[in-house]
């Protein structure tokens, strides 16, 4: 079981930046090549007023801030120069994304225009080769799957079908803050209820799901990825995982994570049949770049593991 995928977090909501420019993200993105990473996914291509891109919509409505580089352009570079495919995270408005006070279809409809002005200025780039939607679920909450499907089947049709990606969630013990009043384990009845209808609805749209892994206790997660598997197989959409290589685990948020751990959860997702995984993120939590230095030495013990499959 090997990570073939990463995000780049560069529009961060709880993640110190790095403060990198083109010469260390180049570097990084070798070291990404060097242990098999084909694809990496920009988690969201703005979050409120901070953006990536020069966003005449944005910076017009949203009175959002111009960027002193176009990250999508420089990722897009990057990602065509290491061969690598490049798949674009959507707008993200507001933090709380379920808030009853949103006027949801005015979002949505931004959020199609956005994504029509991404196509329009890097549509033609050779790398450019799916997107991802941005927002993340854990239960069926309605208005978010709701928006999967109709900004979905918009970034379908305007860019002749690029696949899209979604990240969601499990609502186990560690998706709770600590401490959190109604905190509990998985609910495996409703989590597989919930799923089952969200991937009968989002089916034919979405066409990767990679649940996060970090969500559950480490004894539940071989049980869960199996359900996922099937209900993926079920509705025709391809299951990835999201193998977190940060730690849910410690008392502060977030350092790179014990490598004992990240192996048991890819040999989790691996004995579910899963193929394919992508990690959050390798930039700043398995990085040998990072400026946590615990971060290069998962990628030394990574690289170790690779090897022994050789």
């Amino acid at each position: 079981m090997k990570i073939t995928a990463t995000f780049l977090d560069e529009i961060s909501t709880d993640i110190p930046h790095q403060n990198w420019g083109f010469a260390e993200w180049d570097k990084d993105f070798q070291a990404m090549q060097a242990i098999g990473i084909e694809t990496v996914v920009m988690i969201r291509c703005g979050l409120e007023e901070w953006i990536t891109y020069p966003s005449a919509i944005l910076m017009q409505e949203r009175n959002c801030h111009e960027p002193p580089v176009d990250l999508i352009d420089m990722y897009l570079m990057l990602s065509e120069k290491y061969g690598m495919k490049f798949m674009v995270g959507t707008y993200v408005g507001h933090r709380n994304w379920v808030d009853n006070s949103i006027d949801f279809e005015r979002e949505i409809d931004l959020d199609k225009r956005i994504a029509t002005e991404i196509w329009e200025k890097y549509g033609h780039r050779q790398a450019f080769q799916g997107w991802y939607m941005s927002k993340e679920i854990s239960t069926n909450e309605t208005v978010i799957v709701d928006e999967f499907i109709e900004l979905g089947q918009h970034c379908k049709t305007i860019s002749n079908g690029l696949p899209i990606l979604i990240s969601p969630g499990m609502l186990g013990r560690k998706a709770w803050r600590q401490g959190e009043a109604g905190a509990h384990d998985l609910d495996f009845n409703k989590h597989q209820k919930d799923w089952d209808e969200i991937m009968g609805r989002v089916s034919g749209i979405v066409d990767i799901i990679a649940f996060q892994d970090g969500h559950v206790a480490y004894w539940e997660l071989a049980d869960v990825l199996k359900i996922n598997k099937a209900l993926a197989d079920k509705h025709g959409i391809e299951m990835w995982t999201n193998s977190e290589s940060f730690d849910r685990d410690m008392p502060f948020r977030f350092p790179p994570i014990k490598w004992e751990k990240l192996l048991l959860k890819l040999k989790c997702a691996e004995a579910a049949g899963i193929k394919n995984a992508i990690t959050f993120e390798f930039s700043h939590f398995m990085s040998p770049s990072s400026f946590w230095p615990q971060a290069g030495h998962l990628y030394n013990r990574y690289k170790e593991y690779l090897a022994e499959d050789d």
